[in-house]
């Protein structure tokens, strides 16, 4: 983890143990890491009688515990489904990605483990197999993903993406005039008419990578037409359907999605190239409910889940799930590199777009 993340994740970690008062563990609490090694065997179980035995013990630990990042108007009704579903109560905390880490991270230091599931960003979920809070696990819906969802290490899987794709307003802006490649963005005619989210250096650094010595020249550029920044992905995304902002170029499909069908003026398109942030699915080494943790995590990757998931307008990982949201080419950011290089990237952009 580089210093800059690792500081900010001490800070909070510090601040919430002090805000909620944490005790120290317990003998009893002290001794849970042996409960790995059964988990273990739960999570990698291959049997025939996999399903049944898995549901049955699930429904005797009666609940699932999962901290996520998916937003309320989405997560609320992921849950509802599997409750209706198999009678388990899902037992929901949702916050920002770095929160979820923060709590997970300061929990498990302090012995105290609560979480069963975490569903957040890539490069959060990478943060905790970092720190050796999750466990691998088997699903048999693995077959229906593509290779791409799966960090080399498999202590995590992407059950959704988002893509970075270029917002506009419907009632300023035609489809027609959008330029197929970001580059077209350089031309006068979009001089105040473009906006970035203020925290997208690892978009850039995909780029950068993906075109290389084009990709820099692009951004020197990009930086010079001076585009405004906005900070939020979902802001930027209703700034652009209430018409402040004409043209986003780094807002998430899925956002655009979700303002579409409640009717607003808001459209995307997948501009060349296309970068793609993978959103990961874990099960706690030291689950209370290691049974019910990892049917949630089957739940979620199956094609009912995938489904819900694309109904509420998310990019479903799975293959199984036809979908326009993720029908075009496309580059994935590796949430690895995002944290070895994000000091590298971050003061680029900062130099490029919020320094000026």
């Amino acid at each position: 983890m580089n210093r800059k993340r690792a500081f900010c994740l001490a800070a909070g970690i510090a601040a919430v143990a002090a805000a909620t008062g944490w005790s120290q563990p317990t003998l009893a609490q002290a001794q849970a890491p042996a409960a790995a090694d059964r988990h273990a065997a739960i999570y990698m179980y291959r049997g025939a009688d996999r399903d049944k035995r898995l549901l049955a013990n699930a429904r005797k630990e009666g609940k699932v515990v999962v901290y996520t990042s998916l937003a309320t108007k989405e997560s609320m009704p992921l849950a509802k489904a599997f409750e209706k579903k198999y009678g388990i109560k899902v037992v929901l905390w949702r916050s920002t990605s770095d929160k979820v880490v923060q709590r997970a991270v300061t929990e498990a230091r302090a012995r105290r483990y609560a979480v069963d599931v975490v569903e957040t960003n890539g490069p959060e979920v990478e943060m905790m197999a970092r720190e050796k809070l999750l466990s691998p696990f088997h699903s048999p819906h693995f077959v229906d993903l593509p290779p791409e969802a799966f960090p080399a290490h498999r202590l995590w899987v992407a059950d959704r993406l988002n893509f970075f794709v270029v917002a506009y307003n419907t009632n300023k802006v035609k489809r027609a005039d959008l330029p197929a490649t970001y580059e077209g963005f350089l031309d006068p005619k979009w001089k105040g008419q473009i906006a970035l989210e203020a925290t997208d250096s690892e978009w850039m650094a995909a780029i950068v990578k993906h075109w290389g010595e084009r990709g820099t020249k692009f951004f020197d550029q990009l930086a010079a037409a001076r585009p405004g920044v906005r900070k939020g992905h979902i802001l930027l995304a209703e700034m652009v359907g209430a018409g402040e902002v004409p043209v986003a170029l780094t807002v998430y499909n899925s956002e655009v999605e979700s303002l579409k069908l409640r009717g607003g003026p808001v459209d995307w398109k997948p501009v060349e190239p296309v970068i793609g942030r993978p959103q990961g699915i874990a099960v706690a080494k030291n689950a209370p409910n290691p049974n019910a943790a990892l049917l949630f995590a089957d739940f979620v990757l199956s094609p009912e889940g995938q489904q819900l998931l694309h109904s509420m307008g998310r990019v479903p990982s799975s293959h199984k799930v036809k979908t326009e949201l993720n029908n075009f080419p496309f580059t994935m950011i590796d949430p690895a590199v995002t944290l070895d290089e994000h000091d590298k990237w971050q003061t680029m952009w900062d130099n490029y777009f919020i320094k000026r």
